[in-house]
This record gives structure tokens, sequence and C-alpha cells, in this order.
């Protein structure tokens, strides 16, 4: 089995369009879910979230691309580029053919079929787009960054809600460790503030009115993000041969599925994520040392996950630091891995971990060590990054400082 170093970040979101940017605002705890540029018509129960006011497509792509590519496949693209310009890597001849791409996606491209939904049933235009079906495919995104760099490998999408990209990252993760690549890019993206979506998220009663509020006793719901995140995963002793910079290191992966219900959390299911993952990792709960929590702020959320933690580590959840740097940047869906991941890497890197900001009153549900509003310092050198996601899919990552 090879280790697994990470040799390349990229990010797009509400924090910024860049790692070095991103970390400043997650390192400062910096809470970018601000006023909703278009608070609908009427007025969507909640107007606030973390858009990514900076990304634009013109600045990165031509006309012609952008017609191709919906949002979260521009920023999947944008993210991937500067991710593997970090690792310094290139894809000529075998390195191409032993190289993977892994992209998630909750909801894939949701304004070309707002678009033509709208044609169709306000309008009475039966043309569509004829550029919908490849602007709307969860793939777009994995496949944009194949033929940027001529990527031949394994490249396909996975879409497990919330758990996307940490289901991405982990599969990845699996075929690097097992050889059948050397190089494999990771993570995710997503793009939700199209009507249709936002009016759908309103329905479902979890959207903070204000800000979320992880672990607080005041908490009222979560806060819709957007964004993409891109990890290169590579061969250990490739990374090392070639005098690369090896940014962390991954080094296990556990998933569970709660069997329980379509919304609700449940203890058992993130408890044996959370679990598996060490066991692959080969790693007694004892030893985390960092926690970036799933922590949506929602009532459900933080108390089930709380009780996972305290089922994983006994007396030693105390101890352990927990924040969610989802009060930042606001709940990036089927990106949310991949962006928590970026985040989780940086902590170990730097001896920083990320506030858990707008963090009020503590909730005797919520008896976790959250770091709370400030960021702090602190030898951290194992750390665990959780998505759980609708469905009951829960996906864990467990990192390690290189």
């Amino acid at each position: 089995m090879n280790r697994v170093a990470v040799t390349g970040l990229g990010i797009v979101s509400a924090l910024g369009n860049s790692v070095g940017e991103s970390w400043r605002c997650l390192s400062e705890g910096i809470c970018r879910i601000r006023p909703l540029r278009d608070g609908g018509n009427p007025a969507y129960k909640f107007q606030k979230a973390a858009e990514a006011c900076g990304f634009n497509a013109a600045d990165h792509f031509s006309e012609k691309e952008i017609m191709m590519l919906e949002r979260f496949a521009q920023m999947a693209a944008v993210a991937a580029r500067e991710a593997i310009a970090q690792s310094g890597l290139r894809f000529d001849g075998e390195l191409g053919d032993k190289t993977a791409i892994v992209a998630g996606s909750s909801v894939g491209g949701q304004f070309a079929e707002e678009e033509g939904y709208q044609r169709l049933y306000r309008d009475g235009n039966p043309r569509v787009a004829p550029l919908t079906i490849p602007r709307t495919m969860a793939n777009a995104g994995a496949s944009r960054i194949s033929l940027e760099f001529g990527i031949h490998g394994p490249v396909y999408a996975v879409s497990t809600a919330c758990s996307s990209s940490n289901h991405t990252i982990g599969q990845a993760f699996g075929m690097v460790r097992g050889g059948q690549v050397t190089v494999a890019i990771a993570g995710g993206s997503e793009a939700v503030f199209s009507e249709g979506l936002l009016r759908a998220w309103e329905a479902m009663r979890v959207v903070s009115p204000d800000v979320c509020r992880p672990f607080s006793k005041e908490r009222n719901g979560l806060s819709l993000g957007e964004g993409g995140a891109m990890l290169v995963l590579e061969n250990w002793d490739h990374a090392a041969a070639r005098g690369a910079d090896i940014l962390g290191e991954i080094i296990g992966f556990g998933m569970s599925s709660d069997a329980h219900h379509i919304t609700q959390p449940c203890v058992d299911g993130p408890a044996k994520a959370m679990r598996w993952a060490l066991q692959d990792a080969a790693i007694r709960p004892e030893q985390v040392d960092y926690i970036n929590a799933h922590g949506t702020g929602t009532a459900a959320n933080d108390a089930t996950e709380t009780a996972a933690i305290r089922e994983l580590c006994g007396g030693h959840a105390d101890a352990v630091l927990v924040s969610s740097t989802k009060s930042m940047h606001g709940h990036t869906l089927g990106a949310a891995g991949a962006v928590e991941a970026v985040a989780t890497l940086l902590a170990l890197k730097h001896g920083v971990v990320p506030p858990t900001v707008n963090f009020g009153t503590p909730d005797p549900a919520c008896n976790l060590n959250v770091v709370g509003n400030e960021a702090r310092r602190a030898d951290i050198r194992i750390a665990l990054s959780n998505t759980f996601a609708f469905g009951g899919l829960n996906a864990t990552l467990v990192m390690k400082k290189a």
C-alpha cells in the first residue's frame, strides 16, 4: 500500500478565489455569510448566504467556454488549475494515463435546467438551449479538467448530497494508495443560487434567517454557500522523488449509511464512518487532535454529531479541538468535503485551528471542546474531516501533518 501525499490545493468560494486569500479568512475568523445579491420576489425567508461574489467567469474563460460550462463546473476547473499549478505536475506521456479525476456535486448545473423549464412552461417555447445537457451533467467539471490538462485515466463524478466531495477524495485516496493511479485530482463544486433551488431550501425550513451558529444554543439553521475546491493526491514516493512540496498526508477514509431516515440524522452512522476511518488509518481515537465537524448549525445535526464524537472518543472528546468552518464559508453542499479538506490540511500545516464564528451560548447538548470565534494555535498532527448527508450517507477523512 502506498502512502498518499497532498501536493496541491485549489479553492474558489465566498472566502476568496485562492488558497492564500481563503486561509487568511479562515485563520482570522472572517465570516463571509452576507446579504444575498438577489433577495427574491417575493423575498426569500432567509436573506443571507455565502456567495462567491468575487468569482467572475469572464476572468477565467472565453465567451465560448462560458457557453459550454455552468458555474459549478467553472469553479471546479479554476480550483483544479490552482491545485495543479501548486503541485508542479505535467501530464505528458505515461503520467496522463496514470492520473484520475473524481469530482463531486450534489445538484450539478441547475441554472441550465431552470432556464430550460422557464422556456418550456412559462414561455411556451418547446426549443430549449442546445447545450442544456452538457451544461447540466454532474460530471461537467471533471470532464473539463480532463480536457484542459490531457488526463486520460479514470474520470468520473460522485453525487451523494453533502458527502459528495469526501466520497470523491476517499475514492481518489484508495486509487492512489492501491497503485491503480499515481496521481488523482479530487474535490467538488456547487453553485446553488438559482431561484428554484433557493425556494426548495426555503421549503425545507432548515436555513437560518440570518447566519449559522454551529454548536451554539442559539443555532437556528444552516447558511447556504457555493464554491469549488480540488486537491492533488500523489503517490508519496513519486512526490518525494521529484522534490515536491508535500502539504499533508491522507491516511484513512471511512464511509457508512444510516439506513435510518432520508433527512433526520442518527448517531450510529456518523460514529461508524469515523470509527472505520480511524481503523483504516490504524489510528486510535485518542490520537486525534482536531475535528473539522460537519457542523451545519441545525438543531438535529450538531447534537447528533456531538453524540457520535463522544461515542467514538469517550473521555478524549473533552480534549479534541472541534470547529465548523461552515460558519464562515457556508454549507457548500456537494463541495463541502473538499472546501473543508483544504481548511483542515491548512490547519495542520500552519498549526492553527480555524474557529467556529458566530458562536454564542454553549449548548449542553453540544458539549465539545469547540474553538469559538477566534482561531487557536495548537500542535495538531492528526485531524478528521466529517461530512454527513441527506439520505444518511456519511464520509470521514483522516489527515496527517506532513
